[in-house]
């Protein structure tokens, strides 16, 4: 998959676990390591583990394997690499104390 079609596969995914407030950034002028960041907020530990879990089985699952998964045990941050897409998978107040959003400068899609 593109990465396009990747970050359209992951948002798919995190919505079908419900994971809330869904924020795309394009990285890809500012980073060498990824062009897309996918971040959303589960509403506690089991959900973002869930949302973690689903985004690498299904991404296996299609082909797309991912280079690895980390922060799933503890629950607060969950992240999911897929190379050309990073997914962070965060409860409401580890987003807040973090704010990727704002630490990328990043304008959503």
């Amino acid at each position: 998959m593109q990465a396009t079609e990747l970050k359209d596969f992951v948002v798919d995914k995190i919505d079908d676990l419900k994971g809330r407030d869904v924020v795309v950034m394009d990285v890809s002028t500012r980073s060498d390591v990824t062009d897309f960041m996918v971040v959303c907020t589960g509403t506690s530990k089991t959900h973002v583990r869930s949302i973690a879990e689903h985004i690498y089985v299904e991404a296996k699952n299609s082909g797309n394997t991912p280079l690895g998964m980390e922060g799933k045990d503890a629950g607060e941050w969950a992240l999911v690499d897929l190379s050309s897409v990073i997914v962070h998978v965060m409860q409401a107040q580890t987003r807040d104390l973090y704010q990727l959003e704002k630490l990328w400068g990043a304008r959503p899609e």
